[in-house]
């Protein structure tokens, strides 16, 4: 699947736009969120552009498992002792950039139920 080259997180991809990129693979882009909510907030991204992750699930199971791997490792790498995995839906849901991504939030305590 192509890139969308009106889509912001797709020119992060392609480095149009500068991100503080914190992981990149062949399927995944993890970079730090530039209005963050907590202190780590990084939003991770397929390398494709597919507009949510439903979609993604079903194009491609192994895309959206690596959304979760990255998570986890980065989680890691900053020593989370816990955090949220978002994924916001349609614009109803918050969801305002239409190209699948992850936000990885943590650092501090977090609320439920959240919004």
């Amino acid at each position: 699947m192509a890139l969308d080259l009106n889509c912001i997180f797709c020119k992060i991809v392609t480095g149009d736009i500068p991100a503080q990129i914190v992981y990149r693979s062949d399927n995944v882009v993890a970079f730090d969120d530039i209005t963050p909510q907590a202190p780590t907030h990084v939003l991770i991204i397929p390398t494709i552009h597919v507009e949510n992750i439903g979609d993604l699930a079903q194009l491609s199971p192994t895309i959206t498992a690596d959304l979760f791997s990255v998570a986890k490792q980065i989680a890691a790498e900053r020593g989370l002792s816990g955090f949220r995995n978002v994924l916001n839906t349609g614009e109803e849901a918050g969801q305002s950039v239409f190209h699948a991504h992850l936000h990885l939030i943590g650092g501090r305590s977090l609320a439920w139920p959240p919004g």
